[in-house]
């Protein structure tokens, strides 16, 4: 049964399945559009995720995950709240970006402006079908802000982005595959189910383990080459060192560990 966390807003609620953390915005009559009390909201909850949570995964009620920013929250704002307003986001989706636990995003219909921000903070997305991404700011008169100018084209790439942003271009849920917009596609419907299967491998990782994934990697990848390969061996000595990981190995020379097959 879904149980709402009473520092929640009505616009979020959340439900433990074990060692994972179930997100779901609530608002689909706006189609999800996030207000500054369900960023901050998410800000809070990232920051300090339920007790036992070691994976968590991120939907949308309804027919939509989620279609941006409320605009009703940028009409009366000037210059200096605006600036104020894009940091609000980036506090709360670098949370999610350099939390403690793994995030995964189970993607369906819209996922456009700030929902698509949402969703490249996450560290793995998960789409139906029914998926498709698009940046409608450049047509509003706006330019992004939550994130989407520093995540984006590391994904997809540069030109790519442009284009969405200068034309309105719309990527459905299969070209977004395939350019990076998610990692897994799915039948319409199955994103939500295929989303917690995710999470649930990944709460299994070694916590060392998972640290490294989450912090030391993104960092090595930004280093230059010798950089990155000094951390590497240093994150690898660490991580082989942990009590959880001779374990983990111990099970695999015994036999008593699954052997890598064909997904």
């Amino acid at each position: 049964m879904t149980q709402q966390a009473p520092s929640l807003p009505d616009s979020l609620a959340v439900e433990q399945r074990g060692s994972v953390a179930v997100l779901r915005l609530s608002r689909p009559r706006k189609r999800n559009a996030i207000d500054d009390a369900t960023v901050d909201a998410m800000g809070a909850f990232f920051a300090s995720p339920p007790p036992g949570t070691r994976a968590v995964v991120v939907h949308g009620e309804g027919d939509h995950f989620c279609a941006g920013l409320d605009l009703n929250s940028l009409t009366e704002t000037d210059t200096t709240e605006g600036v104020a307003h894009s940091q609000r986001w980036h506090r709360a989706f670098e949370r999610i970006e350099g939390g403690d636990v793994p995030v995964i995003a189970a993607l369906h219909g819209a996922v456009i402006g700030g929902g698509l921000e949402l969703a490249m903070a996450c560290h793995i997305r998960v789409a139906d079908r029914t998926a498709y991404y698009a940046l409608p700011e450049g047509q509003r008169g706006i330019f992004v802000g939550g994130g989407a100018a520093v995540r984006l084209p590391r994904l997809i790439g540069l030109a790519r982005m442009q284009d969405m942003m200068l034309t309105g271009r719309t990527y459905g849920a299969e070209e977004g595959a395939a350019v990076g917009f998610s990692q897994y596609l799915v039948e319409p419907g199955e994103a939500l189910a295929k989303a917690v299967e995710v999470a649930e491998r990944a709460a299994q990782t070694a916590p060392l383990t998972t640290f490294a994934v989450l912090h030391a990697l993104p960092r090595i990848a930004e280093a230059d080459p010798r950089t990155g390969s000094l951390m590497e061996s240093l994150m690898a000595a660490v991580a082989s060192g942990d009590k959880d990981a001779k374990a983990k190995l111990r099970e695999f020379l015994e036999g008593r560990a699954p052997k890598v097959v064909r997904g």
